[in-house]
């Protein structure tokens, strides 16, 4: 390996580098001119330090040399050169420690593409765009740990910066292009051009903040297929806020010592997935990560280090800048909503069924996984038409995976459905131990994969040197309240999971029922 090693002041380096941020990025040239091309024009930074930047000259092996700057400032080091099977590939790498330690500027955005959200927030809303252009609805954060004071760990103006700058954000060119162009799940062409076309003009609404008892109240009241948007990036601002804040005090070394730590810790769960065969891992750890550059660093571990066992990431962003697998499918919004506008119990009872049967015109093949808890798993097996057996696969997301994925394999044979055919995705808050385990039990039994979420994007517990506690995940949602002035309800499996006003709540507990509901702390 040979590297350029050059030197520049922390503020300019950091500014130029930190724009597109291109953690352990891997891309392949065959000459020394296009790697000239790529330290120059796939940095984005701001012109200013830009104009900060000495020029490189690359001569043959990729070996590069400086020519100084007018200004004598120098850079410090961006890339390096791998020689492997006769093919060059520069690496993009960031110091995490280093950079969290520098952060001295006015606004290091936190959101800086349309497309750092969960793909299935762009396929539900293809379908909201077609099919309920014309609902208004109102999402809310929902902070479950209720002893973490948001507010007060949080700098409300540091929040609505954040915030502001999501909402000046629009899909770019490359990104409207790569959207239009690439295959998912199979399919080419799988957005509609005139979808694309609302796209390419689209715009985060804007927001309402408050405080109250020290938590923030956030919400967004917009058309449905406006408001949708706004649940992952105003996650993932709030939970990287945080880490923002509790790493803001700690010196050079113990940040180093926190990174080297949490990198160590994620290896050693890669080790142990790896002596699983065939087992299927993606990353579903967006809404909830320590940071940005830190999914990235952990997307970056999994592709290197369990191969072709990892099948991707539910953000776009990273999909694409990595060349992975972009995974998805629904989520508890679009049954919530639909049944939320309902005018009587038998239509309430039929609302989840009709959303499946859209979502099955509208796209089928390998994205037919069914997510059976929004009103309860066993409600919904009860009352499901006997199509239902004939869809991909079952994602229990609020149910423990044993208990969840045998009361889906008992209903399947019911069904006179071979389990063998089928497949169970896990995602509730997954950790590695939860994953091998669920794996052996269920190994030659039903295809599975799992959806790896918080404890692979923000897994710090044990890291921090001074043993900082404001490191550790929350469970922190942003649900749909209200449709068209109607409240919104979500019953789930596990009752501290549900949410909505809570003479709604008994409501549809009539309605639906209770049964195998079963309550259990929640974390993550």
């Amino acid at each position: 390996m040979v590297r350029a090693h050059l030197l520049m002041p922390a503020q300019a380096r950091i500014a130029a580098f930190s724009a597109p941020r291109q953690i352990a990025q891997r891309r392949s040239f065959n000459s020394p001119d296009a790697i000239k091309h790529a330290a120059s024009s796939s940095i984005r930074a701001p012109i200013s330090a830009l104009q900060c930047l000495p020029r490189l000259d690359v001569v043959p092996h990729g070996v590069m040399k400086l020519v100084p700057a007018p200004s004598g400032l120098y850079l410090r080091p961006c890339l390096s050169v791998i020689r492997r099977k006769g093919r060059q590939s520069p690496v993009m790498k960031t110091d995490i420690a280093k950079r969290v330690y520098d952060h001295t500027w006015k606004l290091d955005p936190i959101i800086r593409s349309l497309l750092d959200t969960d793909f299935y927030k762009l396929l539900m809303l293809q379908m909201i765009w077609k099919l309920y252009r014309d609902v208004n609805v109102t999402f809310s954060l929902i902070n479950r740990t209720h002893t973490v004071r948001l507010a007060d760990e949080i700098d409300e103006a540091e929040l609505r910066d954040q915030l502001d700058h999501a909402r000046t954000l629009r899909f770019t060119k490359k990104e409207m292009i790569w959207l239009a162009g690439n295959t998912f799940y199979g399919r080419k062409q799988i957005f509609t051009p005139e979808f694309l076309g609302w796209l390419a003009d689209f715009r985060l609404p804007e927001y309402q903040l408050s405080r109250r008892d020290g938590q923030f109240e956030l919400q967004f009241h917009a058309p449905w297929c406006e408001a949708t948007m706004w649940e992952i990036p105003a996650l993932a601002i709030i939970n990287e806020l945080r880490s923002r804040r509790a790493t803001k005090a700690m010196a050079p070394f113990a940040l180093d010592v926190l990174y080297a730590r949490a990198k160590t810790k994620m290896w050693t769960k890669v080790e142990q997935l790896k002596e699983l065969p065939d087992i299927r891992i993606s990353d579903f750890g967006t809404r909830r990560r320590h940071s940005f550059l830190w999914q990235r660093w952990c997307v970056e571990a999994l592709k290197e280090g369990i191969g072709e066992a990892f099948s991707g990431t539910s953000n776009v962003l990273l999909a694409m800048d990595t060349d992975l697998e972009a995974l998805g499918t629904n989520a508890h919004e679009l049954p919530m909503v639909a049944t939320a506008l309902t005018d009587s119990d038998a239509a309430m009872r039929q609302a989840p069924y009709k959303v499946l049967q859209d979502w099955n015109k509208l796209y089928g093949g390998n994205l037919l996984i069914v997510l059976p808890d929004t009103y309860g798993t066993a409600a919904f097996l009860r009352n499901a038409p006997d199509w239902v057996a004939d869809w991909t696969g079952f994602r229990p997301d609020s149910a423990p995976p044993i208990e969840g994925g045998e009361r889906i394999l008992k209903w399947w044979r019911e069904k006179g459905e071979d389990p063998l055919d089928k497949l169970l995705v896990f995602s509730d808050g997954l950790d590695v131990e939860t994953i091998i385990r669920a794996f052996h039990h269920f190994d030659g039994r039903v295809r599975m994969a799992f959806g790896w979420g918080t404890n692979l994007t923000n897994d710090f517990a044990g890291c921090a040197p001074n043993g900082e506690e404001g490191l550790h995940p929350i469970s922190l949602v942003c649900k749909v309240t209200e449709a068209n002035g109607r409240p919104a309800v979500k019953l789930s499996d596990n009752p501290r999971k549900a949410t909505g006003d809570a003479q709604e709540i008994e409501r549809y507990l009539k309605l639906f029922g209770s049964e195998e509901r079963v309550e259990r702390a929640v974390t993550v």
